[in-house]
């Protein structure tokens, strides 16, 4: 579990004195929109255990139960540094749901390579690397990232999710609006996904 940093927080501040409730929010997901079992991870992209969490438990889950149509996953962003944020932006940068989430796993998988120094710059550039191997040219990621737009959607849902959720630390895993408080083993988080299509009728 990863704590905020404190500068990111004082940035957190400043954008919660100018905050605009009616900024519309991009939830990036996947899986049906009626599915009974809704899963939430609120995580920071530079956050190891939540690259953890992606790697032990989510493509098993999306094998099982989201291609299945039995549950909808939900990458909710809480971004606890500028690195994360950044990474965000360019997550969302890609249109196209299916690479957006292939992009997910690539920037989960090189956290280790982007996400380390203090020089932001070379963050940025590390990060668009991975971004062009996804179909998104430089031009289109630069743009993203100077949008004001794009930050005041993510840092709006780390807001809102602080005020519903609590959150204390990343990764955050709600299942159909219940904490899920187990270890990052699937076996014990599939059997929790059972539990609640069962509660909805959908599993025996």
């Amino acid at each position: 579990m990863k704590k905020v940093n404190k500068v990111f927080y004082q940035v957190i501040i400043i954008f919660l004195l100018s905050f605009n409730s009616n900024v519309k929010t991009d939830i990036v997901s996947l899986g049906r929109p009626i599915a009974k079992v809704t899963v939430k991870v609120f995580s920071s992209l530079t956050c190891p255990a939540c690259a953890n969490w992606h790697s032990k438990i989510f493509y098993q889950m999306k094998k099982d139960f989201i291609e299945e149509g039995l549950v909808r996953f939900e990458h909710h962003p809480f971004p606890l540094d500028l690195a994360a944020l950044n990474a965000e932006i360019i997550l969302r940068c890609q249109v196209d749901n299916n690479k957006r989430f292939e992009l997910l796993g690539k920037i989960y998988e090189k956290q280790s390579v982007w996400a380390v120094g203090s020089d932001i710059i070379k963050i940025n550039d590390s990060i668009k690397k991975i971004g062009s191997d996804f179909g998104l040219g430089e031009d289109e990621m630069d743009k993203c990232l100077k949008s004001d737009k794009s930050q005041d959607e993510i840092l709006n849902q780390r807001i809102e999710a602080q005020k519903i959720y609590k959150i204390e630390a990343t990764p955050t895993v709600i299942i159909n609006e219940k904490k899920y408080t187990g270890k990052v083993e699937y076996s014990k988080f599939k059997k929790e996904i059972e539990k609640n299509l069962t509660k909805n009728g959908l599993f025996k």
